[in-house]
This record gives C-alpha cells, sequence and structure tokens, in this order.
C-alpha cells in the first residue's frame, strides 16, 4: 500500500520544525484541498498524509505555512523571506511510498523526493 509522507527540518536551528502547519492538495483541473494537517514535535506528521485509496496517480501539492512557523519560533528576529513553500509533485505509482522532506531556514529551503 503507497503511502505519502514528509519531514520538516529547520536547518538554521538545527532542530525539526514542530507544529508547522501543512495543507494537501490535488490538481483535479484546479487545485483540490485534500487534507490540514501540523507537524508534530519531531517535525513530522503522525499519521501518512494519504495512503492507500487516497492517494493515486496524479499532481499534488504541499503547502508549507512556513512565514506561520517562523514567526512564533523567532519573534525578535527579521521577518521569513518566504510565506508559503508551495512543493508540487507527481504521483506515477500508488503503491509506492513518496516522502517529500522540507530543509528550511527563514531564507531559503530545498526539498527532494525521500526514502
Amino acid at each position: 500500500m503507497g503511502r505519502l509522507t514528509t519531514h520538516v527540518l529547520d536547518t538554521a536551528a538545527g532542530r525539526p520544525a514542530a507544529d508547522l502547519a501543512i495543507e494537501i492538495y490535488r490538481h483535479d483541473g484546479g487545485y483540490r484541498h485534500l487534507k490540514s494537517v501540523r507537524t508534530n514535535s519531531d517535525g513530522r506528521v503522525d499519521d501518512p498524509l494519504l495512503e492507500g485509496a487516497e492517494l493515486s496517480p496524479g499532481i499534488y501539492e504541499l503547502r508549507f505555512d512556513v512565514a506561520a512557523y517562523h514567526k512564533r519560533d523567532r519573534p525578535v528576529a527579521a521577518p521569513a523571506f518566504y510565506d508559503i513553500v508551495p512543493v508540487r509533485f507527481t504521483v506515477t505509482d500508488p503503491d509506492q511510498h513518496y516522502h517529500v522532506p522540507l530543509l528550511l531556514s527563514p531564507f531559503g529551503y530545498s526539498t527532494y523526493r525521500g526514502s
């Protein structure tokens, strides 16, 4: 059974990004909201973002609310440069595990297909 997971690390602070809001969308001619979740203390979500029949071939987008996270986590620092970090990707085989990590700082981010 396939699944979609994520892990968010705050590279500037050297720790997981806890309590970061993530919105999950699927592209079906327009973007359809599927779910809203928050990361736990380890920067992960307790359950897969999508799994089984929820995950089918198509285009998905994770929207990470990094501005709210940075504002709450660093209230005296300069405002973060990014507001929402959208990560758009394609699921071709819904039986696979799709892991989409996000490495973030107030002024940059990177992502990759993890394992």
